[in-house]
Formats: C-alpha cells, sequence, structure tokens
C-alpha cells in the first residue's frame, strides 16, 4: 500500500467503535448479522483431497471478520463457501458478536458434540481466539484454529486447542499478530509469517486461493487424523522466503540423524524444501549431521488409514 497511515488510522478507529457494540448486540441482532456460508463468493475450482477420508467430513466451523469486514474481510466469506462445498458446516460473522455466537457453540456442541473449526482474520483472528478461551471454561475442545494476520493484541493459543495455524505479516499495521501458545500447551502449532512475501498484503491475504485450498484439505481430514500424531510434536516458527510456495505444516516432529546424513539429504528424502530445515535448526545444508543429533522436520498430520498402512520403525 501506497500510504498506510491513513488507511491504519481510519480502520483502528473503526475497530475501536466496533469493539464497543461486542457485548452490545443481543442474539435477535446477532441472526440477522450472521451470514451464511452459502453468499455469493468466486467459484474456484478445488481438487480432491489426495488422501480422501474414510468417513464424511464433518463438524462445524465459525468464520469471523475483522473490522470494516464486509469490505476489507471478504475472503472470509469465500473460503466458507468452500468449506460448505467440502461439506463441512461453515457460518461466517462480524467479530463484534464473538460472544454471542460462542455461547451458541455451547449450546450447540452440547446438543451435538461435533469438532469445532475457528477461523479469523484480523480482529476476526482476535475472536477466534477469545472464542476459544469461552469453549476452554466449559471443558470443550477445539480441533483447529487458523488465524490469519490477526491483530496484534490476540492472546495466547489456550491449552484445549488441538490445532493451531497462524499465517501472518510481522510488519502490518493492521494485523501482526504473532501469536504464541500457551504455557503447558501439548497441541499442534505452526506459525508462518508472510511479510517476505511482496504481493501479500492484510487486504488480500484472506482472499488467497492456495492458503484456503490447503485450509480446507485440513478441515476434511479433521475426522480421520488424531489429535495426538505419532511422535513428538514441536512448534514451527517460520519466516517463509521470497518467491517461494507457501506449505502450511501443520508441527514440527524431531528425527534422529544417522551416519552421512545432512539436512540436504534429509529434505531430499522427505520432499521438503531445504529452507524448512535450514531455517528451524540453523545448521549449513550440506555439513554432515552428528549421528544421533535431533533434527526438526516440518511434517503434515497423517489420517488414520495412512497410520495404520505404514509398518512400525525398526531401530
Amino acid at each position: 500500500m501506497n500510504s498506510p497511515a491513513p488507511v491504519a488510522t481510519f480502520v483502528i478507529g473503526a475497530m475501536l467503535s466496533a469493539s464497543v457494540l461486542c457485548g452490545s448486540v443481543d442474539a435477535a441482532s446477532a441472526g440477522q448479522i450472521a451470514v451464511s456460508s452459502n453468499a455469493a463468493a468466486e467459484t474456484v475450482a478445488i481438487p480432491p483431497p489426495a488422501n480422501p477420508p474414510a468417513t464424511e467430513p464433518h463438524g462445524r466451523a465459525y468464520l469471523f471478520r475483522g473490522a470494516l469486514g464486509p469490505i476489507f474481510s471478504r475472503g472470509m466469506d469465500g473460503l466458507a463457501e468452500k468449506i460448505e462445498r467440502a461439506g463441512v458446516t461453515a457460518n461466517v460473522y462480524e467479530f463484534t458478536i464473538c460472544r454471542l455466537i460462542a455461547d451458541s457453540a455451547v449450546r450447540e456442541y452440547r446438543r451435538d458434540p461435533a469438532p469445532i473449526i475457528l477461523i479469523g482474520h484480523s480482529m476476526g483472528g482476535y475472536c477466534a481466539l477469545k472464542f476459544a478461551e469461552v469453549l476452554q471454561a466449559e471443558n470443550i475442545p477445539v480441533s483447529l484454529i487458523v488465524t490469519v494476520d490477526p491483530a496484534h493484541v490476540t492472546p495466547n493459543v489456550p491449552l484445549n486447542v488441538e490445532r493451531y495455524i497462524n499465517i501472518f505479516l510481522s510488519k502490518s499495521v493492521l494485523g501482526g499478530g504473532d501469536v504464541k501458545p500457551a504455557q503447558g500447551y501439548q497441541g499442534d502449532y505452526a506459525s508462518f509469517d508472510l511479510s517476505q512475501q511482496e504481493d501479500v498484503t492484510h487486504i488480500n491475504i484472506d482472499k488467497m486461493d492456495l492458503l484456503h485450498q490447503q485450509i480446507v484439505s485440513k478441515i476434511v481430514e479433521l475426522g480421520t487424523t488424531p489429535a495426538k500424531a505419532e511422535g513428538e510434536a514441536v512448534p514451527l516458527r517460520y519466516v517463509v522466503p521470497p518467491n517461494t510456495a507457501i506449505e502450511l505444516w501443520d508441527s514440527g516432529t524431531m528425527v534422529v540423524a544417522r551416519p552421512g546424513d545432512t539436512l540436504q539429504k534429509l529434505a531430499t528424502l522427505r520432499h521438503l524444501p531445504l529452507w524448512s530445515l535450514t531455517q528451524i535448526n540453523r545448521e549449513p545444508d550440506s555439513v554432515p549431521l552428528v549421528p544421533g543429533q535431533r533434527v526438526i522436520v516440518p511434517r503434515h498430520l497423517v489420517p488414520f488409514a495412512e497410520v495404520s498402512a505404514q509398518p512400525s520403525s525398526r531401530r
């Protein structure tokens, strides 16, 4: 953006004004403000997941726009429509009625337990974490949270969240929330700073189809992936290099180096970009690793069907 200061001042002012409304909107208004994900959005062909789940996908996805959402956060509407097409219930709301929707979700979960997915852009990302805190107080788990350039005031990831992904711009004035896991968090965590991607801004990050497709695939596979994947879950924190394809891993895991291993060799064997190993391990790419050395590698959670098909490892 050529002149971010006026826009930032305008939007932040709107955010403050909107936040005053958070506790004053009644349930009837909430029903009027909530926007069904069947609203018109761009039609984008989504390829089927690489590993179709053994059962029909199920769950409820709650998506939240940021300040001035109907103007600046319309990517949430497009994403919700894609989630619906994949067979999962999805609805979009304004972040200003976050608490009302969270209270409704608690009642709905009590009647019909199903995986809960929370997704938010900007102040909607802030809402997603506050929503999770409400559920934590009710001992209700959250299967997945995805925040898209959330606001700086966004709280830490609470302990009831099984999987968390943050996609953000560290230099963003309107977003830039570098969300951390709360102390004692044991779920899967991955953080992706896209600030080096020249064509990504706070205004278009929520509309990126590449991100949409990966998020939808993760949601579809929730019913067939374990909440606790095999192996130690290691938090991932990446600054994605410029001109690099964006891949949303779920977390990291530890592997033990064998004689002759290098990061370059491990990247090739595991079909990973070399930067994903060198950046997080802070080791030269071609220098032999010490046998027995523990190395962090990014991973996707694996569906149960794949886990059962894998032979047990021999050590």
